[in-house]
């Protein structure tokens, strides 16, 4: 998403918006930038933060419709939030919101350093901000498969190669899933209205009853932390 709005948007003039409350008409965006799930758009005085929660669209140029919640109108174009469900949103603040250190920045001994520290089962901490900003559900199943880890797995009993494996394998998912523009499973697409490809490649999510790709064991789905969570029974063993 950050991709193709940067460019489109990066030394534009606000002329005027609608649908939410911030002190931006008049100001020029510096910069687009990736927070987490957080949309950084960056002003002179202060920075939008957008997150998309789970059916929100950021698009530039679309079409307006039934489902469209906020305009940003700048000089040249303009830029429509669109969210069916309502559960994402718009807010202006002077700082980025305190988050976990950045999947693809953490070292592997500070990650392994992190993981040991707690207590709690791996999957929800994985998706926890505070651990690592920005991982989310299809992610997580996606990297605990292919570093063999069941993801009931109490995270203070991962070994340290095995932590070295989920490391490996969360930089390896979120590197293949930018390159292939991100998963379009439902809504899903970036500011020109294209969808991912990643969900091509997905293992595990979305694949409850076919064939693991690495053993041939039947995919299962579970509910971990109220979250759906598929995984190979075979090729992800409880600890």
């Amino acid at each position: 998403m950050v991709r193709t709005l940067r460019p489109r948007l990066t030394g534009r003039r606000v002329l005027a918006t609608s649908g939410f409350e911030a002190p931006v008409a008049g100001l020029t965006i510096q910069s687009v930038e990736r927070h987490g799930k957080f949309i950084v758009i960056a002003f002179e005085t202060g920075l939008l933060l957008v997150h998309l929660g789970m059916t929100g669209k950021l698009l530039v140029d679309g079409l307006e419709g039934k489902h469209t919640r906020a305009r940003l109108v700048l000089d040249g174009s303009v830029v429509l939030y669109d969210d069916i469900r309502k559960f994402g949103r718009i807010r202006w603040s002077p700082v980025r919101p305190p988050l976990g250190p950045d999947p693809l920045e953490i070292s592997e001994g500070e990650f392994i350093e992190r993981l040991r520290a707690r207590q709690g089962i791996v999957k929800p901490l994985l998706l926890n901000q505070s651990f690592l900003r920005g991982l989310g559900n299809i992610y997580v199943d996606e990297a605990l498969h292919r570093a063999g880890i069941h993801p009931r797995t109490r995270a203070s009993r991962i070994t340290s190669p095995r932590a070295r494996r989920l490391h490996a394998a969360i930089v390896e998912v979120l590197t293949e899933a930018i390159a292939a523009g991100g998963s379009s499973i439902s809504d899903y697409v970036d500011a020109t209205g294209a969808p991912g490809s990643f969900q091509r490649s997905h293992r595990v999510y979305g694949r409850a009853g076919s064939a693991c790709l690495d053993c041939g064991t039947a995919i299962r789905r579970i509910v971990v932390s109220q979250r759906g969570t598929h995984f190979c029974p075979s090729c992800q063993r409880r600890a």
